[in-house]
């Protein structure tokens, strides 16, 4: 299988690669700062205090109904107690232009609009990203757009008459955190394959596929029946020699492929595991100003504010040690399939000419790829890829809706107060720093596969809302049974550590595992997919729970959709084909190479 990019066996010396060890932690290390500097913001701000400041800002510039005349703030707080019917009548609206909007819903307006501009900007991004000296510039300008846009809610009180800006910087910073990750994300193959055990790996795989076989016309001439009896003499032996040398190849691309596999979700491990660890520190910092200032909507500014700050100071760092043009991944190593002929090489990144490369060309040929991409010819060529995109468009939903409906649930049906909702939302992430680092230690000492922990990691997280289910049972009903299906606050907090210890170890493992089933050399573009086929999901658990709420009364018939949800994933999963989806990535990039 030649390609014009790719290099035959006999020149493969020169694709043996050497461990740095100086370089290879230098980068590393700009990776791991920015994964530390971008994750407060969305532990800190995007899930926790920015939601909650938005609908705040709308409530303080805002009016009850019926009237429209009494501001929000001069009404008395409702007690526990109070009717649904006066709940409606308290219900405060804000005007902005001819619109009068919820305060609540200024709030779901604004993510929902930054999620669908966020997909438009990683897909025209996506192809830049791709482009090596580009991807360092790039992550870094969305990173600097990201920070300031949150610092910036420090010099907008809402007594301003500039008030409505928040949501402008709400939606810039967002975009700028969603497409800053794609990013990053993009540099986790070649990470990975820097690494120490995956360059001893691949330079011992090369150096067997360099090893010369002798060729069959190497022997002395013959007069043509003499080469004819001893061509069908050695037959055998030349087949067997064959398959002997084919099966080595094989097995020694395996043993890369799995070291490289582990490598990987190590990294994205421990990244996740960074990332909350700074989480955790910058909300324990925000929540003094926040309970010293009672809530206000000026310490919620404050919050977002010094997120933003710790955000700009540690991608600092980064900027320092993240490579540029050097990032460039390695060649994909491409044996024949059995039973087919071709050459065993190397398919080599294309290098492409500073010189014609355009912003504005790549914008339009990213969407143009796009629509490539989603071809059923494409999908059929990279089927094990579409298929964990399927499975990951519910389980990325799942485990979002679990947390959302978790909370929400604390606070309707437990009647938690938001002092505890906040330690609940400290406590996850912390479990999640445990579970990012425990699960790969529990890999290698089992000897397990990404596919399989991410299975046992699913099956694991839908046990919550399963045990929320056992709530329905007569003997939690009447209360003959003090604890049990989800029926007492103590339960949140130990489910919300059960929780993060699995979410954790499944938000690494799940981007690892994908990695291996990217093209090499568009890892931008794919995980711009990957994140758009994120975002794409993430409205319909919350709508069905809302749904399901709105019809029942009880929230907790949610639970039963989100088993069901998380389950039906399970399948498609385990439907994934590792090895082959591995080897379509990599000879999809040496087949579209060669057309071009």
């Amino acid at each position: 299988m030649n390609a014009d990019h790719s290099t035959p066996a006999h020149d493969i010396d020169a694709d043996i690669p050497r461990y740095d060890k100086q370089k290879y932690h230098r980068h590393l290390r700009g990776w791991f700062s920015y994964a530390f500097a971008s994750e407060v913001f969305v532990i800190v701000s995007l899930t926790l205090f920015l939601p909650i400041c938005l609908e705040q800002f709308a409530r303080d510039n805002g009016y009850l109904l019926p009237d429209k005349t009494q501001p929000c703030n001069s009404a008395p707080s409702s007690p526990s107690g109070s009717s649904a019917e006066g709940e409606a009548e308290a219900r405060c609206v804000v005007k902005l232009g001819w619109l009068w909007i919820d305060s609540a819903s200024f709030s779901l307006y604004v993510y929902s609009i930054s999620v669908a501009l966020q997909a438009l900007t990683v897909i025209s991004m996506g192809g830049i990203a791709d482009h090596p000296p580009h991807r360092k510039k790039l992550l870094l300008a969305f990173a600097t757009l990201g920070s300031i846009s949150a610092i910036f809610f420090l010099l907008v009180p809402s007594s301003s008459p500039v008030w409505p800006l928040v949501a402008p910087l709400a939606i810039c910073a967002n975009v700028g955190f969603g497409a800053s990750i794609v990013a990053l994300n993009a540099y986790i193959p070649t990470l990975a394959q820097g690494a120490q055990e995956v360059v001893t790996a691949r330079a011992n795989l090369l150096r067997l596929l360099r090893a010369p076989s002798v060729p069959v016309d190497a022997e002395p001439r013959q007069s043509a029946e003499a080469h004819e009896a001893a061509s069908e003499a050695h037959e055998p032996l030349l087949g067997r020699a064959s398959e002997e040398e084919h099966a080595q190849a094989r097995t020694a691309k395996a043993e890369h492929d799995k070291v490289l596999s582990t490598t990987t979700s190590r990294i994205s491990s421990q990244g996740i595991a960074l990332g909350y660890a700074a989480g955790i520190v910058m909300l324990l910092l925000a929540l003094i100003p926040v309970r010293a200032m009672k809530g206000s909507t000026d310490s919620l500014r404050l919050a977002i504010g010094l997120s933003g700050i710790w955000w700009a100071l540690f991608s600092l760092p980064a900027a320092a040690w993240l490579p540029g043009a050097s990032a460039t991944p390695q060649g994909a190593i491409v044996l024949p399939e059995d039973g087919e002929g071709g050459d065993i090489g190397v398919a080599r990144p294309r290098a492409e000419d500073e010189r014609d490369w355009s912003m504005a060309r790549e914008i339009a040929r990213a969407w143009k790829r796009l629509g490539q991409m989603l071809k059923w010819r494409e999908i059929k060529r990279l089927r094990n890829t579409f298929v964990y995109l399927a499975a990951w468009f519910l389980l990325s939903d799942g485990f979002t809706t679990i947390t959302s409906t978790a909370l929400l649930f604390g606070k309707t049906t437990l009647h938690m107060p938001a002092s505890s909702l906040i330690l609940i939302g400290a406590l996850t992430p912390t479990a999640g720093i445990l579970g990012s680092l425990v699960w790969p230690v529990i890999q290698r000492r089992a000897g397990w596969s990404n596919l399989r922990i991410l299975v046992v990691l699913v099956v694991m997280a839908s046990a919550i809302p399963a045990y929320g289910c056992l709530g329905f049972l007569p003997v939690f009903q009447k209360g003959s049974v003090k604890f049990g299906g989800l029926t007492t606050p103590a339960e949140m907090y130990v489910l919300a550590v059960y929780f993060g210890s699995v979410y954790g170890a499944f938000q690494g493992y799940a981007r690892a595992f994908y990695a291996e089933f990217i093209p090499p050399g568009e890892e931008a573009r794919w995980y711009a997919l990957f994140s758009i086929t994120d975002k794409s999901s993430s409205f319909v658990g919350p709508l069905v729970v809302g749904l399901i709420a709105d019809t029942t009364g009880n929230i907790r018939y949610a639970f039963f959709f989100l088993v069901a949800m998380i389950w039906a994933a399970v399948p498609i999963l385990m439907a994934v084909d590792v090895e082959r989806g591995r080897e379509d990535a990599q000879r999809y990039t040496t087949i579209a190479r060669s057309v071009r």
